[in-house]
């Protein structure tokens, strides 16, 4: 398979607090989405980057647990996923992303829980998004549904 490519495009305008920008996804799901010091740093309507990652890494885990579940003949109803990313307070050399927690939730035939846990614990490991953020803390909590 060859390999594949996504892009997203941001612009910003003027100083980090007084300025904004906007967000624009090749797929379409972000056209012109607004961002800003406020939507970043303080609760202004609008996207920011880690939201976004967030999103990202929500998503890949859900498809990831979902695909190895299937991999095991485990019949998945559905996989939900809630990623918080944490960006750190400020320290010398500035802010960062100190850790990320993933909250997934699935309804699974016949599949114990324990095993649920175990391969949620493994998909943190592997997911793609996982593997690109493998700098950062994580930790997942799995719980599976009746």
């Amino acid at each position: 398979m060859a390999d594949i490519q996504r892009s997203s495009e941001a612009t910003w305008h003027g100083s980090l607090r007084e300025g904004n920008g906007h967000i624009t996804s090749e797929g379409g799901a972000l056209k012109d989405t607004a961002y800003s010091f406020s939507t970043r740093f303080e609760d202004g309507k609008g996207t920011n980057p880690e939201e976004l990652l967030a999103a990202a890494h929500a998503a890949c885990f859900s498809m990831a647990l979902a695909n190895a579940l299937g991999g095991k003949d485990f019949t998945v109803h559905h996989v939900t996923t809630k990623a918080t990313v944490t960006l750190g307070a400020p320290q010398p050399g500035g802010r960062s992303i100190t850790k990320i927690h993933l909250e997934t939730r699935g309804k699974v035939e016949d599949v114990e829980e324990h095993t649920f846990k175990l391969m949620a614990e493994e998909t943190k490991n592997n997911c793609i998004v996982s593997k690109a953020l493998s700098a950062v803390p994580m930790e997942v909590t799995a719980t599976l549904e009746k």
